[in-house]
């Protein structure tokens, strides 16, 4: 695959996430009062809840902090895929992991914080930037395990 069309497979992914993520908190923001939830299927809630924090509410108050952090993991994986944009499917989670980290910034920017959504039991809520940002990680994850097995069999 050529550069550029690496590049624009990534920056698809990333403007789709990106805009499925704003349309869905849009969607909650203004059907759920903040605080409240609305059951969706046995185990799954819609919730309006805010999180001025990261995964687990960690770093919650340290908002300059969150938006640094993540402009750097943005340009850390902007920046290997630079480097690797030749390895099968990284176009795709690099593209999931952007548009999701870029979803969160702009709610952290436009409102200090990210609302979440989806409840499930024993589980903080969370939206689907979140859910982006995890099957990005997970699937770089095999890509790197693949890349690492191939090399030992070489």
């Amino acid at each position: 695959m050529s550069a550029e069309a690496a590049w624009t497979r990534t920056g698809v992914v990333a403007a789709l996430v990106l805009l499925c993520d704003q349309i869905t908190k849009a969607l909650i923001e203004s059907s759920i009062a903040l605080g409240d939830s609305r059951r969706v299927l046995p185990g799954v809630s819609f919730v309006h809840a805010r999180n001025s924090g990261v995964a687990f509410s960690l770093l919650t108050g340290s908002e300059g902090a969150v938006v640094a952090v993540t402009v750097v993991i943005v340009a850390a994986v902007l920046g290997f895929f630079a480097a690797n944009r030749r390895r099968r499917f990284l176009w795709l989670v690099t593209g999931l992991i952007v548009g999701g980290a870029l979803g969160n910034l702009l709610d952290r920017i436009r409102t200090g914080a990210v609302t979440d959504f989806v409840q499930l039991p024993h589980w903080p809520a969370f939206n689907l930037a979140d859910s982006a940002i995890t099957l990005g990680v997970v699937g770089l994850f095999l890509i790197l395990g693949r890349g690492e097995a191939a090399a030992r069999t070489a």
